[in-house]
């Protein structure tokens, strides 16, 4: 729900008015107005409600607010005037103008019925009114409710739909092509998006988020963290009085059952909220690789490599919390969420050996990866909101306590065999590798908005956290005697330290067709990673300016163009910088590196918005220019294991051409696009490559939706992503559909939507890497074609 800000939020100036007033007449010179605010469709009591009574010019003279039955009475000096009846979530009504005169100084206005706003009514009941896309020039809001192809799906399935972001079959999120992208949850960090990266959003079911906003160029207002921008995900919550909710099942192949459901209850001065999510899955993977290694004497090591995997999950989820309204411009919301994800991974993998051509075979090895893993993941926030008479005038403070930790319990087995298939005892191996990572995060953060002048803004806000992380790690191998020993360098506790305090200041104004809005952001850090068992420290600390900028020209109202700067940091983190080694395959390494540094982008846009009759064209130009880029680089020993771990590249230099629009072709057909063209040119030079990596790409995605009347509603979407040189090697093109149908029932409360992901099955992760002395190249799907039947009911939504 969008919330429509009523327009005179700070009830007590508005009795304090009243007072005065009452002493600037004489008693004789006054009189009185009752009456009672109900809900339209209800006609039940709306309590709290604000009541503003205006002359004839607009000025305030009086008000009041409703009490727990709905009924006010307000004083009011003789006069012809109008009242203004607004509440959060309803639309504001404004009676016809009325004369308290000596003959008539008391005068009932009766009951007046409030309806809610229209947002609220089109998310679920005119579902084809409210539009997917919400376009502004420094954010787009996407209402993710409407898409169909989010219907059963998880967080990480929505930010596969969105125009500019694109998620791999591995889960990690790039945003115009960047994978350094900041993604927050309600606003704030959250556990969803930690040490595992964006993959946690896999485990947060897709009917319970509201929407979605993608900021591309973020002002000083946002922490300067995520170099491409911030994803914003917004959970549903309501606040209309009474009961209201949504169920919804789900079940699909690969196996994905699950049931989520969101609940509100508001009475009077309390709103209880909760979501619950619950999903069973089977996930099928596979993937191969293909390898050379140019050995010094002139010989080549040939791999052939196949795995396929099975990830069997279980999910909760639970988000609970109350709003507690002391009036309608003063709320304490408190909050916690609750997620558990346990976890089965059952990995084969088959390496064939083979020297100088496949003429020449060695023999093979079979691994087996059995991997148990319980995520639990805790969250408390506490949040107050005051808004006063001055439309925009706003304080809000928030304290967020995260709490997050996973053991992981995995056994390793690999047998190897000659050219005709017989077992080699002394290539038997067993290794045991126990994973426990935790993380307690405390995040205080207040903001202050203060309008001036006509137009005019100020907002200034403090913000500090404290993170701490610890990575408790121990591979074993098992000997010959059947006991376990310690792998050398493979036993240890890392420990992620990180403090960031953080204070902003923003000024902007309009003047004519021009509005602009400048920032500057401080933030220090102060971060240490240690090493217990090897007594190894690397405190660092730092402090940094971030400004922002943002300049619009309003040639009309359906024509503006913005101009935008800012700068943005990556900070490496928990799973950059740990050394901890993963071992589910014996030959392919993947580590952190504890001596990263952080990487420094200046963002540079011009966007233009542009409305015509039926139809809405969103373009961006954007330049950026990143210093120490960290990338994962590929190292292969002469033994052909090799190891990827992110290191820090001179530097990245990337503009693009960005198109996002929407028309309507019929009244039964609208089609959306997103089209985004991108050059880049990466400096390797500091490890060892001489030529800038210049590369051309460009994604594409296209969605239709046909209304066919009776309630029913089709949808098709195509996505492309082009080829891609990156580092080290290549991103091969992928393309993909999805199709999806759904009809409304039993009285437009209940939807069944029947969807296909990836109709082709052709939704796979291709690359190449290339160095001195190997070539790799290989392919995975770990996200194959599914299919899920949902259902959908709501109560009084």
């Amino acid at each position: 729900m969008k919330p429509i800000l009523p327009k005179n939020l700070l009830v007590i100036p508005i009795l304090l008015l009243g007072m005065i007033t009452t002493h600037s007449f004489a008693q004789q010179n006054r009189g009185k107005i009752r009456g009672t605010i109900v809900e339209r469709s209800s006609a039940e009591p709306l309590p709290f409600t604000t009541i503003g009574v205006y002359t004839e010019k607009d000025s305030l003279v009086g008000g009041g607010i409703s009490d727990e039955n709905g009924k006010y009475s307000i004083d009011l000096p003789f006069g012809k005037f109008y009242a203004l009846i607004e509440f959060m979530g309803f639309e504001a009504q404004k009676t016809n103008y009325f004369a308290l005169t000596r003959e008539n100084q008391n005068l009932d206005l009766g009951e007046i019925g409030l309806s809610p706003t229209a947002s609220d009514l089109s998310e679920v009941v005119v579902q084809g009114e409210k539009t997917i896309m919400e376009l502004s020039l420094d954010k787009r809001i996407f209402n993710v409710g409407k898409d169909l192809a989010n219907a059963g799906g998880n967080a990480s399935d929505i930010l596969m739909n969105l125009p500019s972001v694109a998620v791999d079959p591995d889960g990690n999120v790039r945003l115009r092509g960047s994978a350094n992208v900041r993604i927050l949850i309600d606003g704030k960090p959250s556990g969803l998006v930690s040490f595992k990266g964006s993959s946690g959003l896999r485990q947060l079911p897709a009917n319970m988020v509201d929407r979605v906003e993608v900021i591309t160029n973020p002002s000083a207002r946002y922490e300067a963290e995520g170099m491409a921008g911030v994803i914003n995900i917004i959970l549903k919550k309501d606040s209309k009085q009474g009961f209201n909710g949504s169920f919804e099942l789900i079940a699909g192949y690969p196996v994905n059952t699950g049931f989520t459901t969101n609940l509100n209850y508001r009475h009077n001065r309390i709103n209880w909220f909760i979501n619950y999510g619950l999903s069973y899955r089977r996930t099928p993977g596979i993937s191969e690789l293909y390898q050379e290694v140019y050995n010094e004497d002139g010989t080549t090591s040939i791999l052939s490599q196949n795995n396929s995997s099975t990830v069997t999950g279980l999910n909760n989820n639970l988000r609970g919390g109350l709003d507690y309204y002391f009036n309608e411009n003063s709320i304490l919301t408190g909050s916690y969420l609750w997620r558990r994800s346990d976890v089965r991974r059952i990995t084969d993998i088959r390496y064939e050996d083979y020297l100088n051509s496949f003429d020449d075979y060695l023999g093979y090895s079979l691994r087996r990866q059995d991997e148990t893993e319980a995520e639990p993941n805790k969250e408390a926030i506490l949040n107050y909101k005051r808004t006063f008479a001055q439309k925009g005038h706003e304080f809000t403070a928030s304290f967020t306590y995260l709490n997050y930790w996973e053991r992981s319990d995995q056994l390793f087995t690999e047998n190897a065999f000659s050219t005709q298939g017989v077992i080699i005892p002394e290539g038997a191996l067993v290794q045991t590798s126990l994973n426990d990572e935790y993380e307690n995060q405390y995040l205080l953060q207040m903001d202050y908005v203060k309008p001036f002048a006509t137009k005019g803004k100020f907002e200034s806000g403090i913000r500090t956290s404290f993170r701490e992380m610890e990575n408790d790690y121990l591979v074993q191998e098992q000997n010959e005697s059947g006991g376990f020993v310690t792998l050398p360098g493979l036993d240890n506790i890392f420990l992620y330290n990180e403090n960031i305090l953080a204070a902003y200041g923003i000024v902007g104004n309009e003047t004519g067709k021009w509005s602009y809005q400048g920032g500057l952001r401080a933030e220090y850090t102060d971060v240490e990673t240690i090493l217990v068992e090897t007594n190894e420290s690397n405190p660092r600390a730092y402090t940094n300016l971030f400004p922002s900028a943002h300049l619009t020209y309003n040639v009309t109202k359906e024509n503006a163009f913005q101009l935008s700067y800012s700068k943005r940091v990556r900070r490496p983190v928990y799973n950059d910088l740990s050394p901890y080694v993963t071992f589910s395959d014996q030959r392919n390494f993947f580590s952190g590196n504890p001596d990263l540094d952080p990487e420094f982008t200046d963002a540079f846009e011009l966007g233009h918005i542009k409305y015509f009759e039926k139809a809405t064209l969103f373009s961006t130009v954007y330049f950026r220019n990143t210093v120490d880029k960290i990338e994962r680089i590929r190292q292969v020993k002469e033994d052909g294991f090799s190891v990827t771990a992110p290191v820090n590249l001179t530097g990245e230099k990337s503009f693009g051409l960005e198109f996002s629009g929407d028309y309507r072709v019929k009244d039964w057909w609208k089609l959306d696009f997103n089209a985004n063209f991108f050059h880049a040119r990466i400096d390797a030079s500091n490890i060892g490559q001489t030529e800038l990596r210049k590369t051309y790409s460009w994604l594409f995605r296209q969605t239709s939706r046909f209304s066919f009347g009776e309630g029913w509603d089709v949808q098709a979407r195509a996505n492309y992503e082009a080829r891609q040189k990156t580092a080290q090697g290549v991103r091969k093109g992928i393309f993909f559909m999805d199709l999806s149908a759904s009809k409304r029932i039993l009285q437009d409360r209940g939807t069944l939507v029947l969807n296909v992901t990836d109709v082709f099955n052709t939704r796979i992760n291709r690359y190449i890497f290339e160095g001195f002395n190997f070539f790799t190249e290989g392919e995975s799907q770990m996200i194959r074609r599914q299919t899920n039947l949902t259902f959908a009911y709501r109560i009084k939504q």
